[in-house]
């Protein structure tokens, strides 16, 4: 029977064994904290759960008058500082944690059932390749006692942890990093946010809308820099409407306690004040002390590793997944990467990781969604593409609920019309953007998209609508 072994269990580890074992290969997951990883326990299962609970807090409070909706006699008027409806973070995050752990558990279960076997310790690699062909892991358990592996193959899917900036450490009550955020039992009455990346977003608009004054700290022009320019622009107006103060062009260099509060330096010398201080500052790759170079695995600069479209290293025999592989750091491209690495190990039929199929989404609120080639791409002349933007505001069924912000954008080839990409910023976006990412994977075109019926009223016409649009100009040959 052939032999793997997997060293971390978030989902490029688990799905990985979930695939191996189907297969009919003796599959050992070696994990430390629980299957499931840092995108169960401490990263995204946590932080959209918290996630949830401000956004019915910000549809709440941003909706509720219009939509004619009475909570009390006494309701105070807009104009008041006092908020119809509060947080108890305590128990917000009481339940961040069960449910994190109780999917970690239905994970465990999954893997167990489907003939893997689960040992807890830290895994790394034991000097190259054998003459059989063979790798050997050593497997440290908390108490110190080691057991050695023997793997036909090995992936490596050991994530990444919080990158920390040396003069503002994490303490995990005043300064915190985002693993840390769900042990505060009160909400913070100041928060200031250094990262406008991804993470620092989404925390900054969670928090703004659960109630805390907060502070959003970005050595970039703009929020979210990776992002589609008019997403990214819309988002930033948001914020700033509900609040939020957004400090771009702003570096910090160092962050420290001051009694009860923090105090945050800028590279300019400002100095900024609040009752707590979140570093969303990026990520490091878990590659340290894993023998891996040693094993013939070639590193980034970064610390990443290196791999191929079938998750291959430049080791025969190991592969890697996930957020250590610096590809995108998304469960769903993680759990890919290990489906595909055990595939091609086995024999199976594999297709390449194909990173412009990969739809991604920002939970902000509004959310932002987005799938195949960007406006970046566009504008770099990276590929020839036409462009239709339209904003939620015509939609009826956003008239209706109350939505303002937000829009959908697909990019098409100029002649043939196949969708190349798209770009969709609402509420629940992360379901919206599905029809364009099947039209992406499958080349469909915008006159198949415009033919499809949609229901009336719905966000999801405003994606037929564009792509009608699109068609109409190609077939007229408009720009």
């Amino acid at each position: 029977m052939t032999r793997i072994v997997i060293i971390g269990g978030g989902p490029g580890g688990y799905e990985a064994a979930l695939v191996g074992a189907q297969l009919g290969a003796e599959v050992t997951v070696v994990d430390c904290d629980g299957l499931g990883g840092a995108s169960v326990l401490t990263d995204c299962v946590p932080s959209k759960t918290l996630i949830a609970t401000a956004e019915v807090m910000t549809t709440f409070d941003s909706s509720y008058e219009e939509l004619g909706i009475i909570v009390a006699d006494d309701t105070p008027s807009i104009e008041q500082a006092a908020r119809v409806v509060g947080v108890d973070l305590g128990k917000v995050n009481r339940r961040v944690k069960r449910l994190a752990l109780a999917q970690s558990h239905d994970i465990t279960a999954s893997v167990t059932r489907a003939g893997a076997r689960v040992m807890r310790g830290r895994g790394r690699l034991d000097g190259r390749q054998a003459m059989d062909g063979s790798r050997r892991v050593i497997v440290r358990a908390a108490d110190g006692t080691e057991e050695t592996l023997t793997a036909d193959a090995v992936l490596i899917a050991t994530g990444g942890h919080p990158r920390e900036i040396p003069d503002a450490l994490p303490d995990g009550e005043r300064i915190l990093n985002w693993t840390q955020v769900y042990d505060l039992d009160e909400l913070p009455e100041e928060l200031i946010v250094v990262g406008s990346g991804v993470t620092g977003a989404e925390f900054a608009g969670a928090y703004q809308a659960l109630g805390s004054r907060v502070t959003l700290v970005s050595s970039r022009d703009r929020v979210l820099p990776g992002e589609d320019p008019d997403a990214a622009a819309v988002l930033e107006d948001v914020f700033r409407r509900r609040g939020m103060n957004v400090m771009a062009r702003s570096r910090a260099e160092s962050a420290k306690r001051v009694g009860d509060r923090v105090e945050v330096t800028l590279s300019d010398g400002r100095i900024i004040s609040g009752t707590h201080c979140l570093m969303a500052v990026g990520a490091i790759p878990n590659t340290a002390g894993m023998g891996l170079e040693e094993a013939g695995v070639r590193l980034k600069e970064s610390g990443h590793i290196q791999t191929d479209k079938v998750s291959r290293t430049s080791a025969p025999g190991v592969y890697a997944a996930g957020d250590v592989t610096g590809i995108f750091a998304l469960a769903s491209v993680a759990a890919m990467q290990g489906r595909i690495a055990m595939y091609h190990f086995l024999g199976d039929a594999v297709t390449p990781l194909n990173l412009k199929t990969v739809s991604s989404n920002v939970f902000t609120d509004p959310e932002i969604a987005t799938v195949g080639y960007s406006q970046a791409d566009v504008d770099a002349g990276t590929i020839d593409a036409r462009v239709v933007k339209l904003p939620l505001l015509r939609n009826p069924r956003a008239k209706m609920q109350g939505i303002r912000d937000g829009f959908v954008k697909i990019f098409c080839r100029p002649g043939t019309g196949i969708v190349v990409g798209g770009c969709v910023v609402a509420p629940r976006a992360s379901e919206l953007i599905h029809p364009i990412s099947i039209a992406v994977d499958n080349n469909l075109t915008v006159e198949q998209i415009a033919n499809a019926f949609t229901v009336y009223p719905s966000l999801s016409g405003s994606i037929a609508e564009v792509a009608r649009q699109l068609h109409t100009r190609k077939v007229t040959g408009e720009g």
